[in-house]
C-alpha cells in the first residue's frame, strides 16, 4: 500500500484514539518501522500530526493533548531550555514552579542547587526535587488534576498569596503572535496569574510547539515576563514587542548552548 493510501487511514486512527504508534501502524499495514516513521514525519511536516516518542498525536487546537504525550513531545528541546533556565537560577532563593512538563524539566536541572525554598502546585515537581536534600519543598494544596498532577482552584491560589517569591518559573499551553500566554483550564489561569503577582522576577519556559497551538484563556502577556526561554527564534514582530517590553529572550539549542537575543549580551 502506498503512502497516499496510508496517510488518510493513519489520520483516522489518530482522530479515533488520540495517538498512533509506530509499531502498531507497521503491524497494521504490514510495512517496516522505518516506512511508518517516514509517514509520520511527512504528516508532521504537513502540520497534520505532532511527533512524540514512539508515534504521533493530533496537533492540539482547542483541547490539550494527554500528559504522557506532552512529556515526550519535543523532549530534547525542553531539556535544553531547562538547562539554560536552571543556569540562571541562583542558590539561596525562594522559587515557584508551576504546572507543566517544561517546568518539570527545570526541576530535573535543579536537583543539585543549594538552599532552595521551592513552592509548587505540581506534584511531579515535588517528587522530582525530593532527591535534593538542600531543597525545602512546599506543596500548595488545592484540587488535584489527576491527568497531570496539577493542583488548581481557590485553595492553591490562597496558599500562593501567603508568599513573595524571589523568582517564579512558569509554563503555558500556547503562545500567540501578540505575545499572550494561553491555557485551557480556567481554574489554572487564576492560579498562574497569582503566581506572577507574587513573584519579584518571572521566567517563562516554552518550546516552539506552543506557537502552533491555540488555547481559549489568557494568562498574561510576555510583557509581564522578565526572561523567556525557548528553542527557536521568535517572529520579527514579536521580537520587536519584547524589546519594547524589556523582556529578555534566551534561545537554547539541543547541544546545551544558549544565546540571548535581546539586550545584546553574550551568554
Amino acid at each position: 500500500m502506498s503512502q497516499t493510501f496510508r496517510h488518510p487511514e493513519i489520520l483516522e486512527f489518530a482522530r479515533r484514539d488520540g495517538k498512533v504508534t509506530v509499531e502498531g501502524l507497521a503491524e497494521h499495514f504490514g510495512v517496516t518501522l522505518q516506512t511508518i516513521r517516514r509517514d509520520l514525519s511527512d504528516l508532521a511536516e504537513a502540520g497534520r500530526l505532532e511527533r512524540v516518542h514512539g508515534g504521533a498525536v493530533l496537533p492540539s487546537g482547542t483541547t490539550n493533548i494527554g500528559y504522557e504525550e506532552r512529556r515526550s513531545l519535543n523532549a530534547e528541546a525542553k531539556t535544553a531550555i531547562a538547562r539554560a533556565c536552571a543556569a540562571r537560577i541562583p542558590n539561596d532563593i525562594s522559587l515557584f514552579l508551576n504546572i507543566g512538563t517544561s517546568t518539570e524539566a527545570v526541576a530535573q536541572e535543579l536537583r543539585h542547587h543549594r538552599n532552595l525554598l521551592v513552592v509548587t502546585n505540581n506534584m511531579n515537581v515535588a517528587n522530582i526535587l525530593v532527591s535534593n536534600p538542600e531543597c525545602e519543598i512546599i506543596v500548595t494544596g488545592g484540587q488535584l488534576r489527576r491527568a497531570d498532577g496539577g493542583l488548581v482552584g481557590n485553595l492553591a491560589a490562597e496558599t500562593i498569596r501567603q508568599f513573595k517569591f524571589d523568582l517564579a518559573v512558569v509554563g503555558c499551553s500556547a503562545l500567540d503572535r501578540d505575545g499572550d500566554m494561553l491555557d485551557f483550564d480556567i481554574q489554572e489561569i487564576s492560579v498562574s496569574q497569582t503566581i506572577l503577582r507574587q513573584s519579584r522576577k518571572t521566567f517563562l519556559v516554552a518550546d516552539h510547539s506552543k506557537f502552533k497551538r491555540s488555547a481559549p484563556a489568557k494568562i498574561a502577556s510576555l510583557a509581564e515576563i522578565d526572561t523567556f526561554f525557548s528553542d527557536v527564534a521568535l517572529p520579527p514582530d514579536l521580537i520587536r514587542s519584547c524589546e519594547g517590553w524589556g523582556t529578555e529572550v534566551v534561545i537554547s539549542h539541543r547541544g546545551g548552548s544558549a544565546r540571548r537575543t535581546l539586550r545584546g549580551i553574550s551568554p
